[in-house]
């Protein structure tokens, strides 16, 4: 007797019709010939950078570690563009979005576990990318303090080997890899934000693609207007107004400076995650928004 009506109990908020909604967009994106691309192609450019460093063991160590965190960050990104922008279309076109809305499934748990589905592919991709990061590095040192064995004084052998181990992994590269990850999810949720009421697949990608490179380049931009002398209080406000909406992407960018040896602290390292966290959960919400009152 107090069992809700059919209408109302589908309508609460299920965790279970989330997570087989992302589960099953996981697998979609993995079927997909462009994550395959993006991933093997970051693997190449991490596997094969040791071989384009024919420096000194800490320079043949910091150019490793330049190109492997910066090709994470370049095919992490074009992966989150890429898949989240064919999301919604694809489901359109397919119909698919019709079956699963007419279970009825809320259009808030479809949206958020198509984002959560790209989070997990996201999170797949980078994890392997790291993996072969990691072995590429502990390769490299061992082929490193076998070199300075046989060609080292004893006397100097013990502080060359803490050298080269000091250079490879350590723990300060992990907070960059969680930036990588986290800037990637950011770019996920604008664009699917983007799709929801975008004409195409190629128009989301576009704009997409714009507003990243606005995030890279409004630091600068502001900068150098507020440095100029006549700045009109229209142009403050317009800029107040591009920094609220779009968010500083070099803030996520610490790359260089941890792959440079450069330890983040606690403190900063929980103000950008909380700064990139909101900015992933309001364009998720402005998306549920507009999809919501979308006509289909």
């Amino acid at each position: 007797m107090n069992a809700l009506p059919t209408a109302t109990r589908h309508q609460v908020f299920s965790p279970a019709r989330i997570a087989a909604i992302a589960s099953n967009t996981l697998l979609e994106l993995i079927r997909l010939k462009v994550f395959y691309f993006m991933l093997i192609f970051g693997l190449i450019v991490i596997g094969v950078s040791p071989f384009l460093a024919k420096l000194t063991f800490q320079e043949q160590f910091q150019v490793l570690k330049d190109g492997a965190l910066g090709a994470m960050t370049i095919f992490t990104w074009l992966l989150a563009v890429l898949s989240t922008a064919m999301l919604l279309p694809k489901d359109i076109e397919d119909r698919t979005l019709y079956t699963i809305l007419a279970k009825p499934v809320p259009r808030f748990e479809y949206l958020l576990g198509k984002l959560v589905g790209v989070l997990l592919l996201l999170f797949v991709a980078i994890s392997l990318m790291t993996a072969l990061f990691v072995v590429v590095l502990k390769l490299k040192e061992v082929s490193a303090i076998w070199e300075v064995t046989r060609t080292a004084s004893p006397g100097a052998l013990q502080e060359q080997i803490d050298s080269i181990r000091a250079h490879t992994f350590t723990l300060n590269l992990i907070p960059g890899i969680i930036f990588i990850y986290l800037e990637a999810s950011l770019c996920a949720s604008l664009t699917l934000l983007i799709s929801t009421f975008a004409s195409s697949s190629i128009f989301t990608i576009m704009i997409s693609v714009v507003i990243f490179i606005i995030g890279h380049v409004q630091p600068i931009a502001r900068e150098y207007l507020l440095a100029s002398h006549g700045v009109s209080a229209a142009t403050k406000i317009w800029l107040s107004l591009v920094s609220l909406l779009i968010p500083d992407l070099t803030a996520l960018s610490l790359v260089d400076d941890i792959a440079a040896g450069t330890a983040v602290s606690l403190i900063l390292f929980s103000k950008i995650a909380a700064l990139g966290s909101i900015y992933i959960a309001v364009y998720f919400l402005v998306g549920y928004f507009v999809f919501s009152t979308k006509e289909l």
